[in-house]
């Protein structure tokens, strides 16, 4: 057990440094100038000796190594730098924008894995039959289609036109994230969670799929239904429990693919979460931002892959007990 643990602290750590190390120096490479985009509209007012103590004050003055150096050490200690944008801690940024994008995420992870299973299951029940040729057709639009692109039509389509929705924000403007109701938030999240639910769906429905088609047939099947099981008492008793776990494993894995698409979503319906509070950052320059969002998406897709490696060595572990 303790093993396991020191295993994953290490790993952690060695992706941590690796990603750090890798964004600082990409970011270097940025033709946003961090001071430039800080002075913003007081530029004409701000004399040029103004300029030499504002990078001192960021540290921008400082080699690449040693500004690396020197906020690697702040992490260390639990100190992720100032926001330049915001004129806030990195920390306080990210933890309250991460309030606003998690009802996000974890809807839309819940939508793609519910739907993505049921509708592989049905395909690969029917395999070849009408159904299965609907839902292939379909997953393979869904696996192909970019995130902005369907929440564009989203928008035009449901808040434009038909109004039932709207337009933008996680709550109604003018209203603050303490006051407004449930009721506001889940009307303002419904169509952000379907652009960024649907990108996944169409993964699941086809691993589902192949996974329900090698399930049924498969001997112990052609037995079950030697006994007279058929219909969804064969699914629900049978073919489910082999089919859920690759599905499970392959949403833990999507956690990057899903925090990269909540950039686009949030960007296309103005949702004030951390996707937003990224590309605002990039724009920016705010380095220590960036470099905090990427760190911490980092640790969500590492956990993700963690769960995603434990669940797909408990399906080896089983498939070689019945073998």
């Amino acid at each position: 057990m303790m093993k396991g643990i020191s295993l994953f602290t290490l790993r952690l750590i060695c992706l941590l440094l690796v990603t750090a190390a890798g964004t600082f120096t990409l970011l270097s490479f940025s033709p946003v100038d961090p001071i430039r985009a800080y002075i913003g509209s007081d530029l004409l007012h701000v004399p040029p000796e103004q300029y030499p103590l504002i990078a001192a004050r960021w540290g921008l003055d400082l080699p690449l190594w040693q500004r690396f150096l020197h906020w690697f050490t702040q992490v260390l200690q639990g100190d992720f730098g100032y926001s330049m944008l915001y004129n806030a801690p990195v920390s306080q940024v990210i933890g309250e924008r991460f309030a606003t994008s998690f009802a996000l995420l974890v809807s839309a992870w819940l939508f793609s894995g519910i739907v993505g299973l049921l509708l592989g299951l049905t395909a690969g029940r029917y395999l070849n039959r009408w159904p299965d040729r609907l839902i292939s057709t379909l997953s393979y639009l869904l696996a192909s289609l970019p995130t902005f692109w369907i929440g564009l039509l989203l928008l035009s389509l449901f808040a434009v036109k038909l109004n039932w929705a709207p337009i933008c924000c996680a709550w109604t403007p003018g209203s603050q994230a303490e006051t407004a109701s449930w009721g506001d938030k889940l009307h303002h999240l419904i169509l952000p969670m379907l652009a960024l639910g649907l990108l996944g769906v169409g993964n699941i429905a086809l691993h589902t799929r192949a996974r329900v088609a090698e399930v049924m047939n498969s001997e112990f099947i052609r037995y079950a239904q030697a006994q007279g099981d058929k219909g969804w008492p064969l699914v629900n008793f049978h073919i489910l429990r082999h089919a859920i776990t690759p599905a499970l494993c392959l949403q833990f894995a999507s956690v990057g693919e899903l925090l990269g698409g909540s950039l686009l979503a949030e960007k296309v319906f103005a949702y004030p979460g951390l996707g937003q509070a990224t590309i605002d950052a990039g724009l920016h320059g705010d380095i220590p931002l960036l470099m905090g969002i990427v760190m911490f998406c980092a640790i969500l897709v590492f956990c993700g892959n963690s769960i995603a490696n434990a669940l797909l060595h408990r399906l080896n572990r089983g498939a070689a007990r019945q073998l």
